[in-house]
């Protein structure tokens, strides 16, 4: 989020609520590419991130006359890109879903019946492109509730505070889901690592 925080100050507020088209533009150029990347880490296709691009900016567009300020211009993108992303989740699963819906749905998770401790992998094994492909399956299989938490708070870099307000949620509420999406996490890549343990200690076996 650096390139956006040090370009905020380009922006006029005052431009943008009267729909000036070149204060958009340089809107949509400091932050089109970080609306996408959350299109994608919530919906993992491009054409949807795309399209979660094109409503963002549109609905921005459309509403920055009713902008507050009382959040930053990049927690109200956020905020309007998750919507969308959630909407979309919705309309391909045909269940309701949005970042209003109660917190207790997405707590029913189990306890996971055993945790591996991923402490003796080697770095290699932890950083191979292998696990990072099956880290992401691990993230599209959250809740999109879940996923939208979990993407902008650890991958995005948001804070509790910003993510909150993004998500119009408080923050104890974003603390519980994040810990839920990590414990899910967790457990969802406990098997793979399990695996790649006892495959390492074969290995090890073999070479003695």
């Amino acid at each position: 989020m650096n390139k956006e925080k040090a370009r905020v100050e380009d922006f006029s507020l005052e431009k943008l609520r009267a729909g000036d088209r070149a204060e958009f533009a340089l809107l949509m150029d400091v932050y089109s590419g970080v609306v996408y990347r959350l299109g994608i880490k919530m919906l993992d296709d491009p054409q949807d991130a795309e399209d979660i691009l094109q409503e963002t900016f549109i609905k921005a567009y459309r509403y920055l006359g009713d902008f507050d300020g009382r959040s930053s211009l990049s927690t109200w993108l956020y905020r309007i890109a998750t919507n969308e992303a959630l909407m979309l989740i919705r309309k391909r699963k045909n269940t309701p879903l949005s970042i209003d819906e109660q917190l207790d749905q997405d707590l029913e998770i189990e306890k996971p019946f055993q945790i591996v401790d991923w402490c003796c992998l080697p770095e290699k094994e932890m950083m191979s492109a292998e696990a990072r492909r099956y880290m992401h399956q691990a993230v599209e299989q959250l809740s999109p509730n879940l996923r939208a938490v979990f993407v902008l708070r650890d991958i995005e870099g948001l804070s509790t505070e910003e993510t909150s307000r993004a998500l119009n949620l408080s923050e104890s509420a974003v603390k519980t889901r994040l810990s839920r999406a990590r414990m899910r996490l967790r457990e969802l890549l406990t098997a793979y690592f399990s695996e790649r343990m006892a495959a390492q200690g074969v290995a090890e076996a073999g070479d003695d």
